[in-house]
């Protein structure tokens, strides 16, 4: 079993296991139009969110292909919620694997994100020896394209009305960065 050494400390944030006094923040952030817009889920009940937040609070180390890091990010000076980040192993004979972050809106455009993740992705390609860590998002996520090459990752498809989501045909964006390519960034 591996996972990182709990809390991931950055110079304004820690990021840990999600706990269970996260749960009111949790289905606060699930509730804005702005952060649903382009996650593939729709609006849940507070009582569907907390259902699902027992599992993913388990969520914490990697056994095996498939499994998820779900992460809570905090603002260190203030102790409050950032929102959740989250690494999935994809495959072990490729050595694959996805980075995912949902930021709370207070913190949207401050740089959080991509703080939060760059832990993430260096546990992924020095500890777990990933040789391909992916990022995707919806075509129109202009933000979350743009944290994504801010982080390194290259721009290798724009996938044209791939997914029918919420009713309606949506373009996917995917990026992506090689373990070579983390180490020559660092």
């Amino acid at each position: 079993m591996q996972a990182p050494r709990y809390p991931i400390e950055t110079d304004r944030l820690a990021i840990r296991p999600l706990a269970e006094t996260d749960l009111a923040d949790v289905i606060e952030l699930y509730r804005f139009p702005e952060v649903l817009r382009y996650l593939y889920v729709g609006p849940r009940t507070d009582e569907e969110i907390a259902a699902s937040f027992a599992e993913r609070r388990a969520k914490t180390a990697f056994k095996a292909e498939g499994d998820r890091l779900i992460l809570s990010v905090e603002e260190k000076a203030t102790g409050r919620f950032v929102g959740e980040i989250v690494l999935v192993w994809l495959s072990e004979a490729h050595r694959s694997a996805e980075i995912g972050f949902i930021i709370h809106p207070a913190f949207q455009g401050r740089g959080m994100a991509g703080e939060a993740i760059a832990p993430l992705m260096r546990f992924g390609f020095e500890d777990m020896n990933f040789h391909r860590i992916i990022g995707r998002c919806d075509g129109r996520n202009a933000a979350s394209a743009r944290l994504m090459e801010k982080l390194g990752l290259r721009r290798e498809a724009h996938l044209v009305e791939n997914e029918f989501i919420k009713g309606e045909w949506t373009d996917e964006l995917v990026f992506a960065m090689l373990q070579r390519e983390w180490r020559a960034s660092r």
